[in-house]
């Protein structure tokens, strides 16, 4: 049986506000009554932010910020 942390969070749910942006699509989430941590998995769907996938996501940002500097550098080249 998993442990409430919090009765709030059972009976009315999770109040989740955005953390982390890492990309358009992928965000990270924290509730504001309970702490809990969660991100979108690559299906879009929520899910609890664990060391891995805290690790995926620090990977995709820093690959998705190198790409934003290069297509910008590319259209200041442009003009």
């Amino acid at each position: 049986m998993r442990k409430i942390k919090n009765f709030n969070c059972y009976f009315l749910g999770h109040h989740l506000l955005t953390s982390k942006k890492i990309t358009h699509h992928v965000k990270e989430y924290k509730c504001k009554r309970c702490n809990c941590q969660y991100t979108t998995n690559s299906n879009g769907k929520l899910i609890e932010l664990t060391p891995k996938y805290k690790e995926i996501n620090a990977t995709l940002s820093k690959m998705y910020s190198k790409k934003i500097k290069q297509l910008n550098a590319k259209k200041l080249n442009n003009y």
